[in-house]
């Protein structure tokens, strides 16, 4: 069998609520969260043994890395069932950044799913039911990949349901710009320092759930009255170069810039005809010449 290879796209949080900490230690949320049309590529190809090689030399190809945990749990779910893929060579072409909050690394691991699912019998394959569960136990962010569409994540991430159609349309094909600085943040010390300002740290779901009510019944709202983090408070108390530069952004451009989901990610929607070129230039003279960033669209 030929290679085969599926896009991983990248993610954005365009409306993220973290409304509480649970029993488990994971945190409540209400997040609308559309695909991106820029993301990863994942190719495999049978063989007898699950490995995986990177074009980034700085993504980790052994177990840590969520493609081969997500070949891990495939394999743990269909051992024993005749034709199920026993191995695969994984070949990840890298472009997501790490450490940005856009998602890369859960859906490199969906596109695993998925590839696994192709080079399976249909005997050997998850049923539907078996791969929303396998990609909730793989991460909170996983489950959104297994739609090509704009959702609402509530929960830990695990329960997404999809938006009606005219919000979809209002989402769908904007242009955006995705920029992130040469430093990530850690999810797990973001949560930290958002338990630390507990509670006001937190949007009560009720209030999460009025505040997406409003947009949605307004039909004539634009996505820019959408856009809220309430992970970014702490992430900007200690990194200021990400507030400096959004407020910038708003006062010489008038852009709706934000960070995405626990950063250090973040983005602006762009007008149709505003060119980027005086906008990358503002962002890379804040951050440097390093600074990743990308002119894409949302899936």
């Amino acid at each position: 069998m030929a290679a085969l290879s599926v896009q991983a796209p990248a993610k954005l949080n365009l409306f993220l609520a973290i409304t509480g900490r649970r029993p488990d230690g994971f945190h409540d949320l209400v997040s609308v969260v559309a695909p991106l049309e820029f993301g990863d590529r994942l190719s495999v190809a049978p063989a007898p043994v699950f490995s995986l090689t990177c074009s980034d030399p700085e993504v980790p190809v052994d177990d840590a890395n969520l493609v081969l945990k997500a070949a891990a749990a495939f394999r743990r779910v269909t051992a024993g069932r005749p034709g199920a893929a026993a191995g695969a060579a994984f070949v990840l072409e890298k472009h997501t950044p790490m450490g940005a909050g856009l998602g890369g690394g859960s859906s490199d691991a969906v596109a695993a799913l998925r590839l696994l699912q192709e080079i399976s019998d249909h005997a050997g394959r998850l049923t539907p039911e078996e791969m929303a569960a396998t990609a909730a136990q793989l991460g909170s962010d996983c489950p959104l990949f297994l739609r090509s569409a704009p959702v609402v994540m509530r929960g830990r991430g695990e329960r997404v349901d999809p938006l009606p159609d005219a919000a979809v349309r209002r989402i769908r094909g904007r242009r955006v710009l995705v920029f992130k600085p040469g430093f990530g943040i850690s999810t797990p010390w973001a949560y930290g320092r958002l338990v630390a300002s507990a509670p006001g740290g937190y949007l009560p779901a009720p209030e999460a759930e009025a505040r997406l009510a409003a947009w949605l019944g307004d039909g004539a709202a634009p996505l820019e009255d959408l856009l809220f983090n309430n992970m970014e408070p702490p992430a900007c108390a200690k990194f200021v170069a990400l507030p400096v530069l959004l407020e910038r952004l708003q006062a010489e451009f008038g852009l709706s810039a934000r960070m995405s989901g626990s950063g250090s990610a973040c983005f602006a929607l762009l007008p149709e005809s505003t060119s980027i070129g005086p906008i990358r230039a503002t962002i890379r003279a804040a951050w440097g010449d390093s600074t990743f960033v990308i002119e894409t669209r949302l899936a």
